[in-house]
């Protein structure tokens, strides 16, 4: 395991941006499995209120300070406004989950100075 993915997971505290009400969806999937394993958990979607029974949270912008890292389960065209919005919110750790890269995010991470875990599944 690379160094940047090791660090990414050590964080206990992570933001899963594209959480949904189908547990079928990999943002839905990724934040159950987190919170089985002991993370402390934040779903983010903009048009939910709860997910599984806790708050979820319309932006990363609620979460500043919060969390260590989040992971972006969002279309490209989404993904990299998101990833701004993480790096604006003082979140550094940014995995982008397979299926949210693009030539969009890889700019978006070069003009905001991180660099995401990406071609993984976390």
């Amino acid at each position: 395991m690379d160094t940047q993915t090791q660090d990414f997971i050590q964080s206990r505290r992570l933001a899963v941006a594209g959480v949904s009400h189908n547990p079928q969806k990999f943002g839905t999937a990724i934040y159950a499995e987190l919170k089985a394993r002991g993370f402390e958990v934040y779903g983010v979607n903009p048009t939910m209120d709860t997910i599984a029974g806790d708050k979820c949270y319309p932006s990363l912008n609620e979460l500043a300070g919060k969390v260590d890292g989040v992971v972006i389960c969002l279309p490209p065209q989404k993904a990299a406004g998101v990833l701004r919005e993480a790096a604006a919110a003082g979140i550094k750790k940014i995995w982008l989950q397979q299926g949210s890269q693009s030539p969009e995010t890889t700019k978006a991470a070069r003009e905001v100075g991180v660099t995401p875990v990406e071609g993984k599944c976390i």
